[in-house]
């Protein structure tokens, strides 16, 4: 049994020839291939074929968040020219990288289908314990920074364990663990409620430092488009050597010339400014390794198939209580990481960390992003898209002086739309016999 509930066939995995037994009738049927090797024989305009299809199936992927950032930036340009400009663009990277850690975890929840509303106070926990344990207790930044990330680590495993072996349904849990570790922020923090920390130190430096030597920032675009191009290509190797479908050249190149573009393009910016800043590093790294953990491990694909089905999971031999457990202590761990990053934002651990619209941004992010809230279905860049959406949004609106409840109301409003393109696309993925 498949453990890949994803919308796509999955690509390790074609019909083998098969013993035919009766000549006569085998001579009558026709030969099951696979569709995807027509389209790759009909090169692009197989692709453009092949797309259209996938649209009309429901299968947007990625495409609607895209499109919807581009005119979020043409819209924001045309009202004011400084939107676009290499300093805001680098400001708003800085800025999406706390809220987009924190989101990086509920996507792992959501591909399970459960929900997380601790979050934001766990990441207020972190950063409060980071603060307590350098600046009143004298500990050493790194030691400090380790145990601040394995309390958010702790505190999901702990909701997970209620969730998981005690039946205790994820939103009741998850929203005892945010008003629990919410009064723990504030007793830890004691009566002052803010301690400041060290505007060189360590955590402080997350956000603060930028790699200012132009060449950082374009080796980090080249490793990444050389990265991309063998990975892809010998990956493709691999598969015809396997006899299963794979990419053309033609593909994995145009693929490639695309993310340079974008990897270079981005470059260019950040060297106009300050450089590359030390948090879309860092942001960038745990993007890759945890969508390498999601599609290219066993776990992975235990995840998306407890988000499919729990019944066929447990069919299949997945140890459900295990992976629940440990998807809602990632959750804690990124968690912990973007309070850090906060944190490391305004060189302070206060009362109100992990307040406001901390939590509703980070859900919405993954959800903006493309990950479903039915389960089964998202990546983890989904984050990173989604969170540059809601980011470019709050940046633009302050531009222009538009009070903060306006801001609330326009991200809410754009998270409903994206909460009902996804039922939409859920549905006619059904009627098209892809859910």
């Amino acid at each position: 049994m498949s453990l890949d509930k994803t919308s796509t066939p999955p690509e390790d995995h074609t019909p083998q020839d098969a013993v035919v037994e009766n000549p006569e009738a085998a001579a009558g049927t026709v030969t099951a291939v696979d569709p995807r090797l027509l389209v790759r024989e009909q090169g692009f305009a197989g692709y453009l074929t092949e797309f259209k299809r996938k649209m009309k199936a429901g299968d947007l992927g990625s495409v609607p968040v895209i499109i919807g950032l581009a005119v979020i930036w043409i819209i924001f340009q045309s009202l004011n020219s400084n939107f676009l400009t290499a300093g805001n663009l680098s400001d708003i990277s800085v800025a999406m990288v706390g809220t987009g850690m924190i989101a990086v975890g509920i996507v792992f929840v959501l591909l399970l289908g459960e929900i997380d509303l601790s979050v934001g106070s766990v990441s207020g926990v972190a950063g409060a314990s980071y603060a307590v344990l350098t600046v009143t207790h004298g500990m050493s930044a790194w030691l400090a920074l380790v145990l601040s990330i394995l309390v958010g680590t702790v505190a999901g495993a702990l909701h997970g364990f209620f969730f998981a072996k005690i039946g205790v349904p994820a939103f009741a849990v998850t929203l005892a663990g945010l008003l629990f570790w919410n009064g723990f922020m504030l007793q830890i923090l004691g009566d002052s409620g803010t301690i400041n920390l060290d505007s060189e130190g360590l955590v402080a430096k997350l956000t603060s430092y930028y790699f200012s030597d132009v060449a950082a920032a374009y080796g980090l675009a080249l490793v990444a488009t050389v990265l991309f191009f063998l990975s892809s290509y010998f990956g493709n190797r691999r598969r015809e050597a396997a006899g299963v479908p794979s990419r053309p050249l033609s593909e994995t190149i145009l693929r490639t010339v695309l993310l340079a573009i974008v990897s270079f393009a981005a470059a260019a910016v950040y060297n106009q400014y300050k450089g590359l800043p030390l948090a879309v590093v860092i942001f960038l790294a745990m993007l890759v390794i945890t969508d390498f953990a999601l599609r290219r491990t066993a776990y992975g694909r235990k995840v998306f198939a407890l988000g499919g089905s729990v019944e066929a999971s447990r069919r299949a031999g997945i140890n459900i209580n295990m992976v629940r457990i440990s998807v809602f202590a990632i959750s804690g761990t990124f968690a912990a990481i973007g309070g850090l990053m906060m944190a490391s934002k305004i060189a302070a651990a206060n009362q109100g960390a992990g307040s406001g619209d901390l939590l509703m941004n980070a859900i919405a992010a993954a959800v903006i992003g493309g990950t479903s809230l039915f389960g089964g279905r998202g990546r983890t860049w989904n984050a990173l898209l989604g969170v540059l959406v809601i980011v470019s949004i709050q940046y633009g609106l302050a531009l222009e002086g538009i009070a903060s409840p306006v801001q609330y109301m326009i991200t809410g409003g754009v998270l409903l739309a994206t909460v009902v393109i996804d039922a939409i696309t859920r549905k006619t993925q059904k009627t098209a016999g892809r859910a």
